[in-house]
């Protein structure tokens, strides 16, 4: 569910944006994985994360388990970062309750998604509005060549027609790809107003106010219920906590285009717990999309780092002339 030093690569916001410590972000026995191996950690405990929660959502409904784990988020974030609450203005307060209500929006369809289609396809779907984002911020040429593959794996995908998905949920994905495009920019602005993580965890705040009342509304009583809670607090730890302390971690020592093209194994990642956890088989088609949509956005990140360093390589050349 960040770009830490650009908007355009196709990549989860996270802590990373805010420039800043995540919890439990330090030296020790966490670093000594690697940050390739953090950053791969990052994305299991993700899409385990999201695993589990498909299994809670009969007990807690997919509005309840949204809830549940952006307060229990938002409650250790809070703990950990103790933000400060003075000194910020207006616009200050304003990027943070957007990108709040971005993250509110982006996990809630999400969530919609994978109440009705397979967790590996729903992630492929999402994963299109980052690498959007990228193609159109690039506005290169090749990047046509990334976006007509990512195009060809939403038609595999989708069989056609998506006749093989529930129609429902797909536009649930797609729209969560959209807020997840969103969230990368509202977190990068964040980032530069707030210090350390001190804007994600605002924002985590805001997005468990605002979704509360509705998790309340579809899951009543149901979720004071023990197992529910502690199910609920388990996702939050492996959605948000875990993979943002992990990523920030890699991110000290791992360049951000590396971060950014082992992000997009994610559908490939959601696609096997998907399958371990849930029992959720692919056929090959859409296999062969999951490839096809991780293809296009690794080819997208690789294009956006050699435009950058032609750019700079150009720059200093100017200089020294």
């Amino acid at each position: 569910m960040t770009t830490p030093d650009s908007v355009t690569t196709p990549q989860p916001a996270t802590a990373a944006a805010s420039g800043g410590t995540a919890p439990g972000s330090g030296p020790g026995r966490l670093g000594s994985l690697g940050p390739v191996g953090l950053v791969l950690a990052g994305g299991i405990s993700v899409q385990f994360g999201g695993a589990l929660a498909v299994t809670l959502m009969p007990r807690a409904g997919a509005l309840g388990v949204v809830a549940l784990r952006l307060l229990v988020a938002a409650v250790v974030l809070l703990l950990v970062c103790r933000p400060r609450l003075r000194g910020h203005s207006r616009t200050d307060w304003g990027t943070v309750v957007v990108f709040g209500i971005t993250m509110a929006a982006m996990n809630g369809l999400f969530y919609q998604a994978v109440a009705r289609i397979p967790l590996g396809p729903a992630v492929t779907l999402e994963v299109l509005g980052p690498l959007a984002l990228s193609v159109f911020a690039s506005r290169r040429a090749i990047n046509l060549v990334w976006a007509a593959l990512a195009l060809a794996g939403v038609f595999l995908l989708g069989g056609g027609g998506f006749s093989g998905l529930d129609p429902t949920g797909a536009a649930f994905a797609l729209g969560a790809g959209a807020m997840w495009a969103a969230y990368i920019v509202f977190s990068a602005r964040t980032g530069r107003r707030f210090p350390q993580a001190d804007g994600l965890a605002l924002a985590m705040a805001v997005g468990a106010v605002l979704f509360l009342p509705l998790g309340i509304a579809e899951s009543g009583t149901r979720l004071l219920d023990p197992v529910t809670l502690g199910l609920g607090a388990a996702v939050a730890l492996l959605s948000s906590v875990l993979p943002y302390t992990l990523e920030l971690l890699a991110l000290r020592r791992l360049p951000a285009s590396t971060f950014a093209i082992l992000m997009s194994l994610e559908p490939a990642i959601a696609a096997t717990a998907g399958f371990l956890i849930l029992d959720q088989a692919l056929s090959t088609a859409e296999a062969a999309a999951i490839a096809l949509v991780v293809a296009a956005s690794m080819g997208a990140v690789r294009t956006q780092v050699g435009a950058g360093r032609k750019k700079e390589a150009l720059e200093n050349m100017a200089l020294e002339g």
